[in-house]
């Protein structure tokens, strides 16, 4: 196993999203620009498409930071913490991320940063309160390992794309309530069927986009796991975090469905930790593998 064997596979994913995204939203303006027989909202489509994957690719770090409510910090803040990203970043061969503390009990942690040069890595005062160096050295691995593998991107993109195309469905579905056209004699019919597939794409839209993005954030936190573990060579300290993070209860009110795929663990899941089994449609949606499929995994790893 080597360190960061799924980078160039993340940067091709990263801009095939991109395209995707361009041609979903193009479409769906196409679509309803017949629906409602106005060519302007095809037009407004691809202006919105080209902004909102500018915007993805130059803010989307910026705007997760901004809805987590992170602060930097530097050495003389917190030098431990600063040491322990110094040296794991030495030892990953990445250039040091920017440091940020987020004002939550929960233990958690994210990295983001569209790549390794404006990366970032974000932690919980509640991580740094509940795990010992060992384990913190775990989470920091694990993160960086995010930041090596150029998945931080893809993941922070996708809050914005999926959020928006989210908003997109919502817009559409209210236009129907609130400002449906009437028909005419002659295109009734079929001004109806056209009516009925916007109304079914309006709501499969976000769903889909919500499955793309746990289908995402799944793989890459197993890879995650194991490429951080070569870099602290102990993979019983990032275990051990993962079941500490697990089995805590304590709600990290910062999260939101759009960013709980970016955590190290599901927000989402409180005090759910290891042993417990989760059923069938429940770990369907879920963001994460479950905690004891990690714990697992970590504990089968040979270093």
């Amino acid at each position: 196993m080597t360190l960061y064997n799924q980078k160039d596979s993340n940067i091709r994913k990263t801009w095939l999203l991109f395209a995707i995204f361009l041609i979903v939203v193009i479409s769906i303006g196409w679509f309803f620009g017949r629906v409602y027989n106005n060519p302007s909202i095809l037009y407004f489509a691809v202006i919105f498409s080209i902004a909102m994957n500018i915007i993805a690719y130059w803010f989307s770090d910026k705007i997760v930071l901004k809805m987590s409510h992170a602060v930097l910090v530097e050495k003389k803040d917190n030098p431990e913490l600063y040491n322990i990203v110094e040296n794991l970043a030495i030892t990953a061969g990445l250039p040091l991320p920017k440091i940020y503390i987020i004002n939550e009990d929960a233990p958690n942690a994210f990295a983001t940063g569209r790549n390794p040069e404006h990366a970032v890595v974000a932690v919980t005062k509640g991580l740094l309160s509940r795990l010992n160096k060992n384990e913190l050295e775990g989470v920091i691995a694990h993160e960086l390992s995010h930041i090596g593998n150029r998945d931080m991107l893809l993941s922070t993109a996708v809050v914005v794309l999926v959020g928006f195309i989210s908003i997109l469905s919502d817009m559409f579905l209210r236009s129907m309530f609130w400002g449906r056209r009437r028909d005419d004699r002659e295109g009734g019919q079929i001004q109806a069927i056209l009516m009925v597939v916007g109304i079914a794409l309006a709501i499969l839209a976000p769903i889909a986009a919500t499955l793309m993005q746990l289908a995402i954030s799944r793989k890459r936190e197993f890879l995650a796991d194991a490429s951080g573990v070569l870099l602290t060579r102990y993979p019983e300290g990032l275990a051990a975090a993962l079941e500490k993070i697990a089995n805590n209860p304590t709600p990290l009110a910062v999260a939101k469905n759009t960013t709980a795929h970016l955590w190290l663990d599901d927000p989402f899941t409180h005090g759910i930790g290891n042993g417990k089994k989760i059923n069938w449609l429940h770990k369907m949606f879920m963001t994460h593998p479950p905690v004891e499929e990690r714990i697992k995994a970590l504990k089968g790893l040979k270093v």
